[in-house]
């Protein structure tokens, strides 16, 4: 399939053009229902500016063309038309176009999603555009400095809910079809093309409502709706929602000092989703993952928390006011990422969301930041394919640490003002990263160029280490020693810090407890601490206490002792997930053997009270054993791994939280290794029963890929599940299961089914390849040489999200370090480096997920090594 990739040339060449003013799109979706119906009809009429006598073009991505007409004059198809873009030539100072055409139904969850629920057959639509997908929709000019006003009208069956970003002003019926209506919505305010959004079905709706007097006495009236799949309606928690939601309204309108300017605030809930959610103004949609409807922990209930203020703090950064192009993408999601914590920090009554940040989305950042592939937060972006890559733990998890960071050097009550200003100077528009450092630096008083050079404008992650020397206890020269070298450039990046160091002591009954601390600002290589000269050597030197700084910390050699005997006795939350984290980078980097990172996880994490803590050591666990942990002693460290997570499930709390990870790591873990699996048997078949274990559907679908996966069921047992659990999430678990199974037709199937064939959707399509993924190496070996022989055909055939699901899972990077080779001699590793070679023209995001995987398998190989 064409993806049409527009560079960031073409589209400042386009914007320099022409000037958008307003759409008016109509599309009928009334008879999506039918599975024979491709496509449905789309038609768009635009408004704009443009140079006279100049030429452009329109983006859309159809299943057809029917007609093109330009200021009154009807275009030849056949010149105009030019794959999946429309020519404009002659155009005038003020220009109408109007093109109707078909445009697709997707199963990818690109475009106009369709789904068919399982449950019940009933038919949902929902759109998803980020980056550049509204062209499959309808036709645009389809980049994000070029905003409009939007008019959308849907013909849709009559007994459908359908929405989008602006209220409903009419609804009629359509007068040759009596079963279907119109919807007519009002004119948005401008917005980009990629945030527009429509939703149709018969879905469950909740309303509500919330409403703030303004300074200036007037009223603000926000109307707020829920949707979700009518199967699901019993698991919806809306009153928790709309009570999330009406608090994060009130917390972002009084902070960012702007009242709402969307109108209503709609959240849908929607099947198939390919992110988290998505800021479309007004409806914003959610992966219907976060609608619970088996066992979820507290934890999940905080990262959906988390999730719903992230794409709230859009409605001002990103929607507001939204960037030139997509290399300052980090101007939305880095502060999303960081006021979606701040909002669930201060909005929620959780206290644990900075905890969290650190434990799991800063890990999430160092992960992506050590990368051959990793880029400045403001990244080079030279075309579409590249903008799509770089939604990626850098531009969100990175670019939050560092405002965090930024608060604490600018002042949080600066942050804020510059933040306001920046609203008012730019509300409706576009800018660049000049326009915010303009707005924080006068703020602040503070000259912000040096700043954004360092942390903005370089890559890599800094790695700090204590070096102390002790006489007899007491400390002499303690150093902080800096490395921070940029992997693109090769040069070290010795950025400045702003860090706190901890000093940990015992108290009065043998807690770790913190019992002074230091604030030090690091610069250079090597930066001396006098101020601790002469104090005692605290059994736990913390270095970036309380999280303060990006940083990877390398723990000295005693407090690493104290660590790993005695983590369990740290009290303060943070503390303890900084210490959790010190020790996954030993065991990630190869510093430490992974096995020791296990045998951590053995020994503390049943005391360890923070479940998202809990939740990131066990899945780091799970992690080290198969893939870091050499091959000659890894069913030993899964064997007594599996015994310490079965010995945990029945001595936690029943019905708690910690019950539930380690029941789910039981599962989890059990796919590669046997030694649980009668405990398995006993829990699916009830002959064991775990007092206040919840076996619903989630938990069961992962029982039964561990026993499929080792040929412990049987195809009829699966299917036999399925009938008892017809809903969309049982569909993934069953073909998941049945992929999983350890028989050679049986991954020759899934392999076909998700490389050669294109029936599958986006997230069958991601099941079947976990579960082909699950099989012994000799299964998967015969694989190795297809995979490279594919991908350029899979890129060129599927669109860029299916394309990059099936490159990126089934890399086969589940590789074993034989004997008196060399990590980099790896036969996997070579293969991967002569497709690059040989390759070295391909697509620049295709190369680059080749190129993380190499990067993650070489990761493993090392610490196998060090193992």
């Amino acid at each position: 399939m064409s993806n049409h990739n527009l560079s960031r040339d073409e589209a400042a060449t386009r914007s320099a053009l022409i000037t958008t003013h307003s759409y008016d799109v109509t599309l009928d979706v009334r008879d999506a229902a039918d599975p024979a119906v491709a496509g449905y009809p789309s038609t768009s009429t635009i408004t704009f500016s443009a140079t006279p006598g100049s030429a452009t073009f329109l983006d859309f991505i159809s299943g057809g063309m029917q007609s093109v007409v330009l200021n009154g004059r009807e275009l030849d198809l056949a010149s105009v038309v030019d794959r999946d873009r429309i020519i404009l030539e002659g155009l005038a100072a003020e220009n109408t176009v109007t093109v109707t055409g078909t445009a697709l139904y997707s199963r990818s969850g690109e475009g106009m999603h369709r789904f068919v629920d399982p449950a019940d057959g009933q038919c949902y639509l929902y759109t998803q555009y980020e980056p550049a997908d509204s062209r499959r929709v309808f036709a645009n000019f389809e980049q994000p400095d070029l905003k409009a006003e939007f008019t959308f009208h849907v013909i849709a069956p009559a007994g459908w809910e359908v929405a989008s970003n602006a209220v409903e002003e009419a609804r009629t019926p359509v007068a040759d079809h009596p079963a279907a209506a119109l919807w007519d919505f009002a004119p948005t305010k401008p917005m980009s093309t990629y945030i527009t959004t429509v939703l149709a079905g018969p879905y469950f709706k909740a309303t509500d409502h919330w409403g703030a007097t303004l300074d200036d006495g007037t009223r603000l009236e926000v109307p707020l709706a829920l949707y979700c799949r009518a199967s699901l309606a019993d698991s919806f928690d809306a009153v928790e929602l709309f009570r999330l939601t009406k608090n994060g309204l009130k917390f972002f309108n009084e902070l960012f000092d702007y009242p709402y300017p969307w109108g209503k605030y709609d959240q849908a809930f929607v099947p198939e989703y390919n992110l988290g959610a998505m800021e479309n103004p007004g409806l914003v949609t959610f992966t219907e993952k976060y609608v619970y409807a088996s066992r979820a922990t507290d934890a999940q209930y905080q990262g959906r928390a988390n999730t719903l203020m992230h794409e709230m703090a859009h409605m001002w950064f990103g929607d507001l006011v939204t960037m030139n192009w997509w290399d300052d993408l980090w101007l939305k999601e880095s502060f999303a990422d960081y006021m979606g914590t701040l909002g669930v920090d201060r909005a929620t009554s959780w206290d644990t969301a900075w905890v969290n940040f650190a434990s799991k989305r800063k890990a999430w950042a160092y992960v992506q930041d050590q990368l051959p592939t990793t880029h400045p937060i403001v990244a080079d972006i030279p075309d579409l394919e590249a903008a799509k890559q770089n939604f990626d733990g850098i531009t969100y998890a990175k670019g939050a640490s560092v405002l965090k960071q930024l608060v604490a050097y600018v002042g949080f009550d600066a942050f804020i003002a510059g933040s306001r200003q920046y609203f008012r100077d730019h509300e409706f528009g576009n800018t660049s990263l000049q326009d915010l450092l303009q707005a924080l630096s006068a703020a602040s008083g503070r000259d912000l160029a040096d700043w954004a050079r360092q942390w903005l404008q370089t890559s890599g992650i800094s790695t700090v280490a204590a070096e102390i020397a002790d006489d007899q206890g007491v400390m002499g020269a303690v150093t902080l020693q800096q490395e921070a070298m940029d992997p693109l450039t090769g040069h070290q990046e010795l950025r400045p810090h702003r860090m706190r160091l901890g000093l940990y002591e015992p108290d009065s009954t043998g807690a770790l407890v913190r019992m002074d601390s230091l604030d030090v600002e690091v610069a250079g290589p090597s930066t001396l601490v006098t101020a601790l000269q002469g104090k005692r050597r605290p059994a736990l030197l913390l270095v970036n206490d309380e999280d303060l700084s990006y940083v990877k910390v390398r723990l000295d050699s005693e407090s690493e002792h104290t660590v790993r005997t005695s983590l369990n006795r740290i009290t303060d939350p943070m503390a303890r997930a900084l210490c959790w984290t010190a020790l996954w980078d030993s065991a990630r980097d190869g510093v430490t053997p992974a096995a020791r990172y296990v045998s951590a996880v053995e020994q503390f994490a049943p005391s360890e009270t923070g479940i998202g803590v809990l939740l990131n050591v066990l899945g780091n666990a799970a992690v080290a054993i198969e893939r870091y942990v050499p091959a000659a002693t890894r069913e030993g460290v899964r064997k007594d791994f599996l015994a310490v997570a079965a010995e945990q499930l029945t001595a936690a709390a029943p019905g708690s939280d910690q019950q539930l990870a380690w029941a789910r790591t039981v599962a989890e873990v059990s796919r590669h290794g046997e030694s649980q699996l009668e405990l398995v048997k006993g829990i699916l078949a009830r002959s064991i029963v775990v007092e206040g274990l919840a076996v619903d559907a989630e938990l069961r679908w992962s029982l039964w890929q561990a026993l499929a996966a080792h040929g412990q069921a049987t195809q009829a047992e699966l299917d036999r599940e399925l009938q008892a659990d017809t809903t969309a999430s049982g569909r993934e678990g069953h073909c998941l299961a049945s992929a999983a199974l350890p028989e050679a037709w049986v991954k020759a199937a899934a392999w076909d089914s998700a490389v050669t064939s294109t029936g599958l959707s986006n997230e069958i399509l991601s099941a079947t390849i976990a579960g082909f993924a699950i099989a012994p190496a000799e299964l998967l070996a015969e694989y190795i040489e297809p995979y490279f022989e594919c991908l350029d055909r899979v890129w060129s055939e599927r669109s860029i999200e299916i394309a990059g699901r099936i490159v990126r899972g089934l890399f086969p990077g589940a590789q074993d370090l034989p004997a008196g080779v060399q990590p980099a001699e790896h036969p996997v590793l070579l293969r991967a480096d002569r497709w690059l070679h040989d390759h070295a023209d391909a697509p620049r995001a295709l190369r680059r997920i080749v190129i993380e995987q190499r990067s993650h398998l070489l990761r493993a190989l090392t610490a196998q090594a060090a193992g």
